[in-house]
């Protein structure tokens, strides 16, 4: 491709509005334009990369055996109903009528759609099935933000596992897990793997695969020491032992009036957050419920879903607290609390002593309390966030807490999908079995914005050769000089008789704009072609990823490229 007839419009300045490395070096590199919030065109180079990642992800797919399908992104509402996922994804769906007023969804995700044509597998015989696509998803995110990596509509590569028993799943599971690692690894993105909450999937196992970045909005917990990773929604540790304070033959009450927080109760009397009860009220499906933690913990709220099995949950507004506690808040504990009041506590405060907690009168609390004692504890949980330095809960090394982008996820999704839409097959045994799923997703775009998160300088992009739009850019100088010219018309001929993906900027530019408009969108090599060295019969070659330049005869520039990007592509 020539320069001169691609479309490339490349940026000298930074967009005002653009947080993340990779949207600002998209947008200045002319990958991408914007329409409106979360909804971006793809431009010819982004179009490129995008087809390279779809085509390894393919590749990895087909090496576990998956069979891909196109399936539509306007479902109607009645599968979704008889999953019960209709109400449970809330407003990320994007709900529509039709002309003749049938309820419709675009496609969040195709678990019900690849379920509805399980129903016509059979026999036993005819599985195990992975079933797999690239489709556009649509989720009504309410905050649009970081280019590509938080968008409302993206293409994923979703697929679905189809399995007799529990050793089937185990299996294509595995698989899944294995070819994830290939993937990323030759897209280039130090994807790591970790514990994560199924959430709305619903189903048992769940791993995601995160990329460190300051984009992200993922927290995720590891362990230098044994490789113990998790999301904090599903993050544990050994919490260190706190020496409880003497306690009391009953909770006694205290005058707080100006200490409506944990940080001004410590403060104003030393009651160290440790040895405080923090009281939240959440209300669970339309349930007041009472979520107690250590003062100085905070709450998970998926791991509060996960362990109810909530649908929703939203924190309690004043009124509803007052109206069941008889106080505002700061003032909130669970001692005496009403018994058709539910109240889970996290784990950390078990059997704990010597405690402060709320009095349920405004600017009153008690101290003295004994958890086991004093509360009606209708169930322990771990609740709470792990933070930076806690031990590990496999080794007890210090933890550590990185931000994360989520480019991939699978889960062991059971039997919830079919049972639930009838899906069965004849047994070797003659009766009929209810297969086990699968669910497992990368997100196309999203992987596109990784690769530049982790392949970047202050000079562009630095694409790995495998996702780059073009392997290698030609670059002529000197405006009119024929030989330059022609030397150039060769090389570009000869690179692509050998299958060399080149981009030739035959612009009449000045050096230092061609030089930096290469550097911005990130082409792995680049083969420099001047009067001076062609005089001396050399082209420069240099090296992106490197800055690193060598002078090259002219005859011997395209094995020499060529033998370049094939070691690259090697690795």
């Amino acid at each position: 491709m020539r320069w001169s007839q691609l479309y490339v419009p490349t940026l000298r300045q930074d967009p005002a509005d653009a947080d993340a490395v990779s949207h600002r070096l998209l947008l200045r590199g002319g990958y991408i334009r914007q329409l409106m919030a979360g909804h971006y065109s793809l431009l010819p180079l982004a179009v490129r990369t995008r087809a390279k990642i779809i085509e390894i992800v393919r590749e990895e797919l087909a090496a576990i055996g998956a069979q891909e399908f196109i399936l539509p992104t306007l479902h109607p509402a009645e599968i979704w109903h008889k999953s019960g996922r209709w109400e449970v994804m809330g407003e990320e769906m994007f709900r529509l009528k039709d002309r003749k007023g049938a309820d419709l969804a675009l496609g969040m995700t195709h678990e019900e759609i690849f379920t509805t044509l399980a129903q016509e597998l059979r026999s036993y015989r005819d599985l195990p099935q992975i079933w797999y696509q690239f489709q556009t998803k649509y989720r009504d995110e309410p905050r649009p933000k970081s280019g590509l990596i938080r968008v409302r509509e993206f293409t994923m590569k979703d697929s679905y596992s189809f399995d007799l028993d529990q050793a089937g799943l185990d299996d294509a599971f595995d698989r899944h897990h294995a070819a994830y690692t290939r993937i990323f690894a030759r897209l280039g993105i130090p994807a790591i793997p970790v514990q994560a909450s199924s959430g709305s999937m619903g189903g048992s196992a769940s791993v995601e695969f995160m990329c460190p970045s300051d984009a992200g909005e993922d927290l995720i917990v590891r362990c230098t020491g044994c490789g113990y990773a998790a999301n904090v929604e599903k993050a544990t540790s050994r919490p260190a032992p706190v020496a409880d304070r003497p306690g009391l033959d009953a909770p006694e009450p205290f005058d707080t009036p100006d200490a409506r927080t944990i940080e001004e109760l410590a403060r104003q009397h030393g009651v160290p957050a440790e040895h405080q009860v923090k009281t939240l009220v959440q209300v669970v499906d339309e349930q007041l419920t009472l979520i107690l933690l250590r003062g100085d913990h905070a709450l998970v709220e998926q791991k509060l879903i996960d362990t109810l099995g909530a649908k929703t949950v939203r924190p309690a507004t004043v009124e509803e607290i007052r109206a069941a506690l008889g106080a505002s808040p700061g003032s909130l504990g669970a001692v005496g609390v009403p018994a058709d009041l539910p109240v889970l506590a996290d784990e950390a405060l078990r059997g704990r002593t010597g405690m402060t907690t709320g009095a349920n009168r405004d600017g009153v609390h008690l101290r003295g309390v004994d958890l086991d004692r004093d509360l009606s504890v209708g169930r322990w949980a771990d609740l709470r966030e792990v933070t930076a330095g806690e031990p590990c809960p496999d080794c007890g090394t210090a933890l550590e807490v990185l931000r994360t982008v989520e480019i991939g996820h699978i889960f062991k999704l059971g039997r919830k999908y079919t049972e639930t839409l009838g899906v069965s097959v004849l047994g070797a045994d003659g009766d009929r079995v209810v297969p086990i799923m699968g669910s497992y997703g990368i997100g196309i775009e999203r992987a596109l914005a990784c690769v530049v998160e982790s392949h970047h300088d202050d000079r562009g992009i630095v694409w790995p050769t495998a996702v780059a739009p073009f392997e290698v850019a030609l670059v002529t100088l000197g405006k009119g000089d024929q030989a330059v010219l022609d030397a150039g018309q060769e090389l570009y001929d000869r690179l692509r008789q050998e299958r060399v993906e080149v981009l030739w900027d035959d612009r009449d530019e000045r050096p230092g704009v061609k030089f930096s408009d290469v550097e911005l969108i990130g082409v792995p090599y680049r083969i420099t072609v001047g009067a001076r060295g062609l005089a001396a019969g050399t082209v420069e070659v240099t090296v992106r990823a490197t800055g690193a330049s060598s002078t090259v005869p002219l005859d011997e520039a395209v094995q020499h490229i060529r033998a370049l990007v094939i070691g690259q592509s090697q690795r």
